[in-house]
């Protein structure tokens, strides 16, 4: 009796360590399982590709705080009459942007001798601004004289929104890639700025077209005009989003193209 109970108490305890083996075995698969997807997960970025995506935000944020001041001022193209077209004491000119346009009355004693139009805008004078109509009720503007053409302007305004939309798609992308530390959204908000900059870009153009038709559409009144330093803004604004998308791109790649290019021209120079 005694030697049956200790055979089968050998046997289960040879059971316990096979159940306990067997357990061991099902668990020694599943935690490889659980290395692998350790090893799968997408590695935290260092400190110092941290610091150049933060160099490289600061550029673009630059250019989106440009594109902002370009875009909320009016100071797009300035329209300057001559001195001498409506009095010798006062003269005209006006200026405008992408939602509303200004006329200006200026003092013939302050602007400069040698300059023969009626400028520049920001001299003291009297001004009269007004949001153009076309956004609401499709009119026209006149400015001396000179029909705006409304879907040009309406065309560089809508560009220059998808633009500002875009850019704030890609400050999204980077603050999630740096808050979760994860480079996955550094191709994204290149895109989403390389988008924006080129947008900027034609926007300028479409409302430098519709400069060239307000003042073909008229010829009674001779006119000088001049892009004035909101576009300045944009234009270096754009430059300076594409810079950003670029460095973005760059910063993605899964490897350095320094040390792709380098070394190989080191090899280069000791062959030859």
């Amino acid at each position: 009796m005694w030697s049956n109970y200790t055979v089968q108490t050998e046997d289960d305890g040879r059971m316990g360590v096979g159940g306990v083996g067997g357990h061991r075995g099902v668990a020694g698969p599943a935690g490889a399982k659980g290395t692998g997807r350790a090893a799968r997960r997408t590695p935290k970025m260092s400190d110092s590709m941290e610091g150049k995506i933060k160099l490289a935000f600061f550029v673009a944020i630059v250019g989106v705080t440009l594109t902002v001041l370009g875009v909320g001022t009016e100071f797009w193209v300035e329209l300057a009459t001559s001195k001498t077209w409506s009095n010798n004491q006062t003269c005209q000119t006006a200026y405008y942007g992408l939602w509303k346009g200004c006329t200006r009355t200026l003092w013939v004693d302050d602007i400069d001798p040698e300059r023969e139009s009626c400028g520049p805008a920001d001299l003291p004078g009297e001004s009269n601004c007004t949001y153009f109509k076309f956004f609401t009720n499709g009119n026209n503007a006149v400015i001396f004289k000179k029909t705006t053409h409304k879907n040009l302007n309406i065309t560089a305004a809508v560009l220059a929104m998808m633009a500002l939309s875009m850019m704030v798609m890609g400050t999204i992308c980077i603050i999630m890639s740096l808050s979760k530390g994860v480079p996955f959204f550094l191709k994204p908000a290149s895109f989403c700025f390389i988008l924006s900059g080129l947008l900027v870009l034609v926007s300028i153009m479409v409302f430098h077209q519709s400069v060239m038709a307000l003042l073909s559409s008229d010829h009674s009144i001779p006119l000088h005009h001049e892009l004035s330093w909101s576009v300045a803004c944009v234009g270096f604004s754009g430059a300076l989003l594409i810079l950003g998308g670029v460095l973005f791109l760059v910063l993605s790649l899964p490897y350095s193209p320094w040390e792709k290019c380098l070394p190989q021209r080191s090899t280069t120079t000791t062959t030859t």
